[in-house]
């Protein structure tokens, strides 16, 4: 048994998402404020009883509205001349809603009995929807009236008073405002949502089990009158664990009784998870079999020798005291005794330490040095803690030790799901690739779930580390997108969730050529606002210098750099498609007419870039790529858009002197910056292709013939090595930034500054 499918709809952002549950690892991946964390709480609002305390703002905030109008409907209702509408259905389309579906096999049917929809069911996928709704419509409706009039008449004894007061006084008096609860029917649920609401389950229908459609889900509608599952459909079913963010940080949610993390004092200490653990597993005097005799009886003989050395300690004073008359004949003597237990011995500062390395001289003894576990760094302190939670919770389950011999014991779950937030936080950017290779074996290490696959576990883990990402198979991945308000007609800004299972279709040289490269790279397109891809290494290394001098907001935003290629870029297209990552396109016009050629108009000439053959504008030759009607930006909604940057025409005046303006056709990013800049590189010093620039430069009044030998030049000129002699000039900030970039990187700066407001039209064009 496996969990294929989770539908969440109308909590938070996630107004009707569906998330795909890999078979073992499944990774949140987005930007931030993607709904990840939202995704999370929902699994621990409807899965976990002890996560159950929904509030009104898990209720997604366009549906506010709808639930004032119900609370408006009942208010027009009296007297109840026209019966209110107090059925459950009524609230349905506004309340936050779980949909689990489950991979049922054909034995597991005892596990499922209440969930089968048909008596011919045989095995297949199965759903159950958790739904948050009113437990008594009636008394609910009956507490808001009676709300609602206690108000009106709050207020209108506060008006009837204060028209006394001016009668009197004689004194007009500016009406205050006075706002008493509840206002609304929101402002009612703000307090008695809890009170009022539950969740209750639902049987689904597997054969009305439909596809998102632009990763919108589309949960299925239940018949009207249809009544819940009777008790917890879950029980004995799905047992939930969960390492939440905060670790000790912020607000505390509510402890799981599995987690050794939280001792009996609510420390989040290794020492405190040691002591629950031992407590829980392993004290002989628990529940004590043949093995413990031993423990048993060293605690024994410890504590009769402790107590004898008590009794002589305190003999004298018990004697002075008997000299003062007490006690008397009658009275009761004291007498001094231990109560020992192992687990006391973990209760101290120093139960858990950390010894280091001592390098030590031929023939010199050095005892063994030991530090408490708060000098061992935060990074090592959470990982530690982390897998040893990792392994409670498999114990737990699999009752090792004295928990198999508790009444807990009953029956294995057939299913564990582990939920893990951002385990990322502390953690050293290689320790967080272990932890994600590793967490998965800790919650199977165990013989009998080695050797029983029908008890399945599923791990979850939301995280914004592109060093977590990056060991996770693609097909693990499940990507959350920020909508704007108003995009897919919804008036808030929500979320969907992307299966990045088939971002490339089947097996390819695209797909294997996208994996191993971005496995080469940091995986941060997936927690990227935007994405560059440039042509080579001296875009690479100048570009994040002009962003930070001259495009501010582009600065403070998360961009996603890369160094592809244009033959290589338009690989990335389905990718950046699927995560709808608005994206500028850094590239060359790469001329050719058989061999590469400098570019010239009317020429014949072709273009040898893939990404503008292929990806976008889509056209073959020079003429047409540098017509100035063809379109730069490729639109795909009000919020995704792709625009090329490429060479283009340079006005320039050269020498100083002249007075005629010549026009520049660069072939290449190096050869546009220093057309662009043609007195800064007369005089900068340097080697390689700065002094062939510069030579050409001295000699050269024709940009056509300087052109030309800029061409020569950089066909044998080290590139990166050019990019490394601009880095190290003092006066870079007073370098003009090439034509093409410059317009390109306005372009991105205006499309931050729309993602930031998230005011959008509904108007959709393909192309501008």
């Amino acid at each position: 048994m496996q969990i294929e499918h989770l539908e969440i709809a109308n909590f938070r952002k996630l107004l009707a998402v569906r998330i795909d549950l890999a078979d073992e690892t499944t990774l949140f991946v987005g930007a931030n404020n993607s709904g990840k964390t939202s995704a999370m709480l929902a699994l621990r609002r409807f899965l976990t009883a002890r996560g159950r305390t929904f509030q009104t703002h898990d209720i997604t905030l366009c549906h506010w509205a709808g639930i004032n109008a119900i609370g408006h409907a009942w208010l027009e209702g009296r007297p109840a001349f026209d019966p209110p509408d107090l059925s459950v259905e009524v609230w349905a389309p506004f309340m936050p809603s779980l949909d689990l579906w489950l991979k049922v096999a054909p034995n597991e049917l005892h596990h499922v009995s209440k969930l089968v929809p048909t008596l011919d069911w045989a095995g297949g996928i199965l759903g159950v929807r958790l739904r948050l709704e009113p437990k008594d419509p009636e008394a609910l409706h009956k507490e808001f009236l009676q709300a609602i009039a206690d108000t009106e008449t709050m207020k209108e004894a506060v008006k009837k008073q204060t028209e006394e007061e001016v009668s009197l006084s004689g004194l007009s008096r500016d009406s205050q405002k006075l706002t008493l609860w509840p206002s609304s029917m929101m402002d009612f649920l703000g307090r008695r949502l809890d009170h009022q609401f539950s969740v209750k389950a639902y049987s689904l229908d597997p054969a009305k089990l439909a596809d998102p459609i632009k990763s919108v889900a589309r949960p299925q509608e239940l018949a009207p009158g249809i009544p819940p599952v009777e008790g917890d459909p879950l029980a004995g079913l799905i047992r939930v664990n969960e390492i939440n963010a905060q670790r000790g940080f912020g607000e505390m949610n509510v402890t799981d009784p599995d987690d050794e993390a939280v001792g009996q004092s609510g420390g989040h200490r290794l020492s405190d998870q040691l002591r629950a653990y031992y407590k829980k597993h392993l004290d002989p005097s628990d529940r004590p079999d043949p093995s413990d005799l031993g423990a048993l009886q060293a605690i024994e003989a410890a504590q009769d020798a402790f107590d004898r050395r008590l009794t002589e300690s305190f003999k004298a004073a018990f004697e002075e005291v008997e000299r003062m008359g007490y006690p008397g004949v009658t009275d009761p003597k004291p007498h001094v005794s231990t109560k020992l237990r192992a687990v006391d011995g973990l209760n101290h500062q120093a139960a858990v330490s950390f010894q280091i390395d001592v390098v030590m001289a031929k023939g010199e003894v050095v005892p063994v040095l030991r530090l408490p576990e708060d000098n061992n760094g935060l990074g090592y302190q959470n990982l530690i803690s982390m897998i040893f939670r990792l392994m409670s919770f498999r114990d737990a389950w699999m009752r090792v030790g004295k928990a198999a011999k508790s009444m807990e014991a009953t029956d294995f779950e057939p299913l564990h799901l582990v939920l893990v937030e951002e385990p990322e936080a502390h953690l050293h950017a290689q320790v967080q690739q272990v932890f994600i290779k590793k967490a998965y074996q800790v919650l199977r290490a165990h013989e009998d779930l080695k050797e029983k696959p029908l008890l399945r576990t599923q791990l979850v883990v939301s995280t914004h580390s592109s060093h977590v990402a990056h060991e996770t198979s693609y097909a693990c991945l499940r990507y959350f997108r920020r909508l704007p308000a108003g995009m897919e007609n919804v008036n808030v800004p929500v979320s969907v969730v992307i299966n990045l299972t088939k971002a490339f279709g089947e097996e390819s040289e695209t797909s294997r050529f996208v994996t191993r490269y971005l496995r080469s790279h940091h995986a941060d397109l997936f927690f990227a606002d935007a994405a560059i891809l440039v042509e080579g290494a001296a875009e690479r290394m100048l570009l994040p210098n002009f962003i930070k001098w001259h495009y501010p907001r582009i600065n403070q935003g998360y961009i996603s750099l890369l160094e592809v290629g244009g033959s290589h870029a338009h690989k990335l297209q389905s990718l950046i498609n699927l995560l709808g990552l608005t994206t500028l396109i850094i590239t060359d016009l790469d001329a050719q007419k058989g061999i590469a050629i400098q570019p010239k108009l009317g020429d014949g000439q072709t273009t040898n870039n893939d990404t503008l053959k292929s990806w976008w504008p889509k056209k073959l030759t020079v003429d047409e790529l540098l017509d100035p009607s063809v379109p730069k930006v490729l639109k795909h909604d009000q919020l995704y858009e792709v625009r090329v940057a490429y060479q283009l025409p340079v006005e320039i005046i050269w020498p100083a002197t002249a007075t005629a303006p010549q026009t520049a056709l660069p072939y290449t990013f190096e050869d546009a910056l220093v057309f662009q800049n043609l007195q800064y590189f007369s005089s900068l010093a340097g080697p390689g292709l700065v002094k062939k620039f510069r030579d050409a430069i001295a000699v050269h009044t024709d940009v056509d013939a300087m052109g030309l030998a800029f061409f020569t030049a950089l066909r044998t000129g080290t590139k990166a090595e050019f990019a490394l002699n601009i880095l190290g000039a003092e006066d870079l900030k007073d370098i003009a930034i090439p034509t093409y970039i410059a317009e390109g990187l306005e372009w991105l700066e205006g499309q931050l500054e729309k993602k930031q407001i998230e005011l959008l039209s509904t108007e959709v064009g393909k192309s501008e």
